[in-house]
Order: structure tokens, then C-alpha cells, then sequence
């Protein structure tokens, strides 16, 4: 048992803080309280320091190694998958206890987190995203063709596309998602637009039939789970919206009216800021494809000003940051480029009481209350007073805690 003491306790959900002490017996919250510790419990003096729930990343590539994703196809499984280790541990580092990894991670990641072969964020994974042929996760340049490419062929010595299936039709579709679904997928992510990484689709270009997106929420809700979609256009967004779709990642260019139809039907989005403004800043440098930094230039400007739309509608609002290779170290920057727009405890309820809700987490993850898993972390200072303490890569964190396991005791 495990009791942290004199700590300002901001719970996720409630703008303000609250100084108790707060109980830990396994892997749950057991007590928040002011009732004094057990005699042979394990006491974490807070100092008045603010504890609050681990911070979850609702929108990662744990698999996506390089910025290039035509070169990340030609890399060996076994390249992406150490990428991975490094990867999540940094994250868990800087405060992250859970992620939501939309393309590429699978059972045999999430088994190596299990068994604790790697240190790492509780994962969420969807398995490969779906997408049409010549879709946003179909990254195979114009020409390119490889006689391997209907087949994917796993082993260390061989390649495949780390990120997406390519599938077309209803019936395929459903079959693709079922065994995702057999696999452990917790979720289904498929490409409902065009995107800026892929090369070989326009940006605001709408993917699968309106048929095949019917297929995909029909599925997920059978077997009571759910779906979002890759979408940057309006019009792309809009149709997701009245097809059922339940959660819209980036949402970049949507507009007021599409934003009001969104809150109404309690579609959730996840914007993704922290990547564009990365690459604007070292996609160049680091070999994102001309083509790719053609399309960032048309959403670049754009999407901070969009979040005034989903925030003035009352639209549910994810956290999220979509970062890829070389520019995943700039996870923090998230935070400080919402601040324009969200009040500091917005953006916090974001990243983890509001994220919980969105991933099917609700009262279990993003809390801190009784009956809670056990994900915490201690911050040096207020946050609610001063978002720059969550935008140092974990310098401000001197405790974090995952399912009730200590991953780092500064105090």
C-alpha cells in the first residue's frame, strides 16, 4: 500500500484542487481522503505539490520511425519495433501513463508492455488503419509496386507497411475489422480523407464509399467498441458525422456549422497540433517528401483557428499529438499551442479525464478517485496556474506512477 500525503489533488474532471492524501493498494485508487495512513503503508510526502491523473496521448504511431513513410515500409519489422521501446519509454517519462497508438501497434506491443519486457504508457491499439487503395495509409509512392503488397509478410528479415492496411469494399472491410477485432484491437481507425503524410492523395479528397464507412461503424458497434476516422476537409468531416462515425482525429479545417453537428451528435475530436508545428519547423530538414510539405502549407495556418469552432459548439475534445520519427520528442509542445484557444484546466481535462471518456476509459483512467486505476503523477508547482510545467519533458514530474507501480520517486 502505497499513501501520498499532504498533496493539492486535482482530480481530472474539476477545475481546482483539493489537498488530501490519497491511497494506493495495487493497481487502483483505494481512498481519497484526509484519513491518516496505515502504519505499514508506504507514505509519498507531497510537499503540497499538485498530483493529478497521468496524462494520456490519445493520438501516437508508436511504429512510425521515420518521417518518410515511403522509406518506413522498406525498413525491416524488427527497426520500427525497437523504435517503439524508445519511443514509449520517453513518453512515459515526460508523464504519459497511457497512449492510444491510431496505426500500427498490435498484440505483440502491447504483450511486451504486459509482460514488462519494456518500460512503457498503458496502450491502446487499433491494429494497422484501414484505408482504400491509394488512401492516406496506403504509402506506396505513385509507381511504386511490390510483389508483396496484397500480402503481409512479418518477420524480421521481410517488409510491410507498419501503419495501414489496404482494403476496398464493404465485404473486405468487414473482414479486415473482425480480425482486428480477433486480435485485441480496442478500437478501429480507418482513413476517411486524404492526409499530408501520404504522397499519392489530394488533401481534401473523401475515402470509402459511403457504404463501406456504414460497414465500419456497423461492426465496431457490434462488438461494442468504436471508431474514428483520419479527416482534415470539412465536407470529409461532415459525412463522418452523419454516416455515425464517433471520433474524428485532427478535424483540421472543419467549420462552424459542421462543428455544431458535431457537439449535437457527441462526436468527439482529436485535434493534433504538436505535428504540424513540428514539421513546419524541421519536416524539411529531416525528409519529409516535397509533396508532403505542399499540403502541410494548406493546414499550417489553420488549425489553431479551428479549434474556436469545436470550442464555441461545445464539441468533446481529445489530446492528441501525432508525432513521427525524428520530431516525436516534441510531445510537450501540445499544451502551450492550445493555450490560445483553452483555459488551462481545459486543456488538462483534455489529456486526461476528457481522453479517458473518448477511448472507452471513462472513471477507470483520467481520474483521480476511487475504484481508478492507479496512473499518477506529482508535478512541481500548478499547472492549473502555470501549463509551462507540463512542457519540459517530465523535468517538472518528479513522481510518476502507472497501475500503481512507481516508475520515478524524486521526492
Amino acid at each position: 500500500m502505497i499513501v501520498f500525503t499532504n498533496a493539492r489533488v486535482f482530480d481530472g474532471a474539476n477545475d481546482g484542487l483539493v489537498t488530501t492524501s490519497v491511497t494506493v493498494d495495487g493497481d487502483r485508487i483505494t481512498a481519497v481522503s484526509d484519513a491518516p495512513a496505515p502504519p505499514d503503508a508506504q507514505v509519498i510526502d507531497c510537499g503540497g505539490r499538485v498530483l493529478m491523473p497521468g496524462l494520456i496521448d490519445a493520438h501516437i504511431h508508436a511504429y512510425c520511425q521515420d518521417l518518410n513513410v515511403n522509406r518506413l515500409q522498406r525498413l525491416p519489422v524488427t527497426m520500427y519495433a525497437h523504435h517503439a521501446a524508445n519511443m514509449l519509454r520517453d513518453m512515459l517519462d515526460r508523464g504519459f501513463t497511457s497512449v492510444r497508438d491510431t496505426g500500427g501497434a498490435d498484440y505483440g506491443l502491447w504483450m511486451a508492455i504486459e509482460h514488462g519486457l519494456i518500460t512503457a504508457p498503458r496502450l491502446f491499439y487499433c491494429e494497422k488503419a484501414l484505408s482504400q487503395t491509394g488512401g492516406h495509409a496506403d504509402f506506396r509512392h505513385h509507381h511504386d509496386h511490390h510483389a508483396h503488397d496484397d500480402h503481409a509478410v512479418m518477420c524480421g528479415c521481410c517488409f510491410a507497411n507498419p501503419l495501414g492496411v489496404v482494403v476496398d469494399g464493404v465485404d473486405a472491410v468487414r473482414r479486415v475489422i473482425r480480425e482486428q477485432l480477433r486480435r485485441g484491437a480496442s478500437f478501429i481507425k480507418f482513413c476517411g480523407s486524404g492526409g499530408v503524410s501520404s504522397v499519392s492523395d489530394p488533401l481534401d479528397g473523401i475515402q470509402f464509399s459511403n457504404d463501406e464507412v456504414r460497414a465500419i461503424v456497423e461492426e465496431v458497434e457490434n462488438h461494442l467498441v468504436y471508431c474514428t476516422a483520419h479527416i482534415h476537409p470539412d465536407r470529409a468531416i461532415r459525412r463522418a458525422v452523419e454516416l455515425g462515425v464517433h471520433c474524428i482525429e485532427h478535424g483540421t479545417l472543419i467549420e462552424p456549422d459542421t462543428a455544431n453537428m458535431a457537439a449535437d451528435r457527441g462526436t468527439a475530436i482529436v485535434p493534433t497540433l504538436a505535428v504540424i508545428a513540428a514539421l513546419a519547423r524541421e519536416g524539411e530538414a529531416f525528409g519529409y517528401p516535397r509533396e508532403s510539405l505542399a499540403k502541410l502549407d494548406l493546414i499550417k495556418d489553420q488549425a489553431i483557428e479551428r479549434l474556436h469552432h469545436m470550442k464555441r459548439a461545445g464539441v468533446r475534445i481529445g489530446f492528441g499529438t501525432d508525432l513521427i520519427g525524428a520530431i516525436q520528442p516534441h510531445q510537450c509542445i501540445e499544451f502551450g499551442l492550445r493555450s490560445s484557444v483553452f483555459s488551462n484546466f481545459e486543456i488538462l481535462n483534455q489529456a486526461t479525464a476528457m481522453n479517458a471518456e473518448i477511448i472507452g476509459m471513462a472513471g477507470k483512467l483520467g481520474v483521480i478517485a476511487g475504484g481508478a486505476l492507479a496512473d499518477i503523477i506529482v508535478v512541481d508547482g500548478n499547472p492549473l496556474d502555470d501549463l509551462t510545467l507540463m512542457a519540459d519533458d517530465g523535468a517538472h514530474i518528479p513522481v510518476v506512477m502507472k497501475g500503481g507501480a512507481v516508475h520515478r520517486n524524486r521526492l
